[in-house]
C-alpha cells in the first residue's frame, strides 16, 4: 500500500514539475523580451573626465597685461611669448633713451638762450621757450599779442619775463634745438602707444593659447563607456553583461 502512495507521488511531481517549467519558458522569454526593450543593448552611460586641469583666459590675459610675454608662459606657450618680452624691454630701452637725449637737447637749448637773449635757463613754461625763441625780444612779442586782442597773453617784463636776443641767427640756432628736442619728446610718446600695444597685442595671444590649451585637454581627456547586454540561451535570461571601455 505504501509502495503505491510512493508512485503515485513521484508522479504527481513529475507532472508538476514539467507544467511548471513549460510554464516557465514563456515567462523567461517575454521577460528577455521586455528587457531588451527596456535596456539598450549599449552605451547605457558614458563619462568624460578631463585628465589635466584646464587654465584660466581671464588669469593669462591679466598677466600678459601685466608683463608682455608671462600670460604665454602660463598657457604653455613662451615660444611665442618671449617675442613679446623682448619687445618690452627694447621699447622700454628706446623709450628711456628719447627721454634722456630730448632732456639733453632741451637743457643745452635753453642754457644756449640763457647766454644770448638773458631769459631763465629753467623755471618758465615751454610755451614762454616757444615763444623766445620766434621772437627777437619780449616788447616785439607783447605788440603782437595786443594786435591780435590777447591782452592776456601778454608777458611782464619786470616779473622775469623779458629777453633780448643779441642776433637773429642765434635765435635761429636755438628755435633749431627746442624744435628738435620736442621732436625727440613726441617720438618718446609714441613709444608709449607702442608699448600699450604690444601689452594688448600679447594678452589677446595669450588668451588665444590657454583656449587652445584648454581644447587639447578637453579632446585628451578619460572617456568611459559601460555598455550592456543580456546573456541568453535558447531565448532564456541567464545574465546581464556589462563592458567598460576605456578611452585615454
Amino acid at each position: 500500500m505504501k509502495l503505491k502512495l510512493l508512485i503515485v507521488f513521484y508522479i504527481l511531481c513529475v507532472t508538476g514539475n514539467a507544467v511548471a517549467q513549460t510554464e516557465t519558458i514563456p515567462l523567461r522569454q517575454q521577460l528577455v523580451k521586455e528587457m531588451n526593450a527596456a535596456t539598450p543593448p549599449s552605451g547605457i552611460f558614458e563619462n568624460t573626465q578631463s585628465s589635466s586641469t584646464k587654465k584660466s583666459v581671464a588669469a593669462a590675459v591679466v598677466y600678459s597685461l601685466l608683463v608682455p610675454g608671462l600670460g604665454e608662459w602660463y598657457a604653455g606657450g613662451f615660444e611665442s611669448g618671449r617675442y613679446f618680452l623682448g619687445a618690452e624691454a627694447g621699447l622700454w630701452l628706446t623709450y628711456a633713451s628719447f627721454e634722456t637725449y630730448g632732456t639733453w637737447l632741451q637743457n643745452d637749448g635753453r642754457a644756449f638762450a640763457a647766454s644770448h637773449s638773458g631769459v631763465p635757463a629753467s623755471g618758465k613754461s615751454d610755451q614762454f621757450y616757444v615763444d623766445v625763441s620766434n621772437f627777437m625780444n619780449v616788447y616785439e612779442y607783447n605788440d603782437k599779442k595786443l594786435r591780435d586782442r590777447q591782452p592776456d597773453k601778454v608777458y611782464d617784463p619786470n616779473q622775469g619775463y623779458a629777453w633780448q636776443w643779441d642776433s637773429d641767427a642765434n635765435r635761429q640756432q636755438f628755435r633749431t634745438a627746442r624744435v628738435s628736442s620736442d621732436r625727440v619728446f613726441n617720438n618718446s610718446r609714441f613709444v608709449i602707444g607702442a608699448i600699450i600695444v604690444n601689452h594688448v597685442v600679447s594678452a589677446l595671444n595669450a588668451a588665444r593659447l590657454v583656449r587652445r590649451y584648454n581644447n587639447n585637454v578637453a579632446e585628451s581627456g578619460i572617456n568611459l563607456r559601460i555598455e550592456s547586454s543580456l546573456l541568453s540561451d535558447s531565448g532564456v535570461p541567464d545574465g546581464l553583461l556589462l563592458t567598460v571601455r576605456g578611452v585615454f
